[in-house]
């Protein structure tokens, strides 16, 4: 998923849009790599993506943007795409970056799955933390009944995820970037696993020049669902770039 505030530097990990469009300028984005990770789980059964979205920032710090992929989840054939469409707020205090917004996750008409989130971040020098509050969803609750024994819980704030970041320039133009994420909520295991898994650790370290990517990243998860590799290194490479309109 295109999740706002960059978690990983140059790589696709539904990766967060960014929020940089110049004040009241329009900008487009592109990526190709060889993986959609989204959260350090795959988004495209850890075959290539390409993606790409439309971005406008306003001088107030209000931005607006859509963001698209291609996606791939287990035998199922009616996963084609996912679009996200997310506004938010932006700014700095005193030295202190302060993001929040709102997110939602669309995918083809056929799957009842999209939901939203709402979060919010601060920033200060090279490090960044971030909350992701589960807002809603369209799927049934009762989907749970078969993996879990019981109902799943989608009110609002039943899932969440919380991550922090931090960015180093090694050298001009190239940057080192660390990540470690932790997701939690009955949603966490409807969307993802539909086994019981409703909580995960998940970590990269990336490396970044000139739209050029390199991302590696793990979790503490088994391999559930069997065949994702869930419990392997993954490796990424991705080449981006940006577009004033």
């Amino acid at each position: 998923m295109n999740n706002l505030l960059t978690t990983t530097v140059a790589v696709v990990v539904a990766g967060l849009c960014s929020t940089g469009a110049m004040a009241g300028d329009f900008t487009a984005n592109a990526s190709v790599s060889n993986n959609y990770l989204w959260r350090g789980l795959t988004q495209t059964q850890n075959e290539p993506a390409v993606s790409g979205g439309i971005d406008y920032g306003h001088e107030s710090g209000l931005y607006v943007g859509t963001w698209v992929s291609n996606v791939e989840y287990g035998d199922s054939d009616s996963y084609s795409y996912e679009n996200d469409i997310y506004v938010g707020y932006a700014g700095e205090y005193e030295g202190i970056g302060y993001d929040i917004g709102y997110l939602y996750y669309n995918y083809d008409e056929d799957n009842d799955i999209d939901f939203g989130e709402v979060y919010g971040s601060l920033s200060y020098m090279n490090f960044s933390v971030t909350a992701w509050l589960f807002a809603h969803t369209e799927a049934n609750e009762s989907i749970g009944v078969g993996a879990t024994g019981s109902d799943y819980d989608f009110d609002f704030g039943s899932a969440y995820y919380l991550e922090g970041n931090y960015a180093y320039e090694i050298k001009e133009g190239l940057e080192l970037g660390l990540h470690v994420g932790y997701h939690n909520g009955d949603f966490v295991d409807a969307f993802n696993f539909a086994d019981g898994t409703d909580d995960y650790v998940d970590w990269n370290v990336s490396i970044s020049k000139a739209g050029f990517g390199f991302v590696v990243s793990g979790t503490d998860l088994d391999d559930s669902p069997s065949g994702l590799q869930n419990d392997q290194i993954k490796y990424v490479v991705s080449y981006s770039f940006d577009i004033d309109l």
